[in-house]
């Protein structure tokens, strides 16, 4: 094949093409493009909304070099600028994605009655979320009813000992496996956040016996959150089902009604993926 004919220009070999891909990355596969993309994604699951030049800094690149890979992710729906601030967040295109990536292939398609029905019960903002290696990640939600709602947890990853589905999967692992989770360092995000190692292990003694979790003020100053694990047909803990909202209005009363709520969906969501209880 003939090469073009010479427009007088030199060639830019960063050039990008329609999907923000350089021809000199393209010769090599495109690597450092698809590192540069999961790099964005990870850094938004981890501290939400974020402005071009934060990203871009992250990245070590020009916040050009990052707004051009942002605009390829929200064009395919896994990112989404905000229009007044113009700062990024994970899209709703990644539940489409998480939604595979789950050792139940079906868990989310099998909870979401149970999620509804939470969401109906509670109209607050209700997830599902799954244990990834020492994180929880959020892998469906249905937003709050409310004016004043929490944001966005879908595809972000939390830390186990400051959030009530974590403290579901600290509660469900083997002793062994426990005792060396609980020998790590722990960050501190609020004044209440548990870090100390034996008060984690009886906050997760707790909820061994009363069969869910809550964290209040753990995570952030000024939310509040409780979950229940959904177990699958052989009775292992495959997910956390949970609400969560501000503090002021989930108060101590308001937790005692939706405790049994929260319950109540995961063992709908449990006895849709086979188990039963005390079988």
């Amino acid at each position: 094949m003939n090469e073009p004919a010479s427009t007088g220009h030199p060639v830019d070999h960063n050039r990008l093409d329609s999907v923000g891909v350089t021809s000199q990355e393209r010769r090599s596969g495109g690597v450092q493009s698809v590192e540069r993309a999961i790099a964005i994604l990870e850094f938004l699951a981890r501290y939400g909304w974020s402005g071009v030049t934060d990203i871009g800094n992250e990245l070590g690149v020009h916040k050009s070099t990052a707004f051009r890979l942002l605009s390829t992710l929200e064009a395919g729906g896994l990112v989404e600028q905000h229009a007044d601030s113009g700062k990024y967040r994970l899209g709703v295109g990644l539940a489409r994605l998480a939604r595979g990536v789950n050792d139940e292939p079906n868990l989310n398609q099998q909870a979401r009655p149970g999620c509804e029905w939470l969401a109906r019960h509670t109209e607050e903002t209700v997830t599902l979320n799954v244990l990834e290696g020492t994180e929880c990640v959020t892998v469906d939600q249905i937003a709050s009813t409310s004016f004043v709602v929490s944001r966005s947890w879908l595809g972000r990853q939390t830390p186990l000992h400051a959030t009530s589905p974590g403290k579901i999967f600290l509660a469900s692992m083997p002793e062994e496996k426990l005792a060396e989770t609980l020998a790590r360092p722990r960050e501190r995000y609020t004044e209440r956040t548990l870090v100390d190692a034996a008060a984690l292990r009886a906050e997760i003694s707790r909820v061994r016996v009363n069969g869910y979790a809550v964290a209040v003020d753990e995570l952030e100053d000024g939310l509040t959150s409780a979950a229940a694990p959904v177990r699958d047909d052989a009775g292992e803990v495959v997910a956390a089902l949970g609400v969560s909202g501000p503090s002021y209005r989930l108060d101590a009363d308001r937790l005692k009604e939706l405790v049994p709520l929260v319950c109540h969906a995961a063992d709908l969501a449990s006895s849709r993926l086979g188990y039963r209880a005390g079988a």
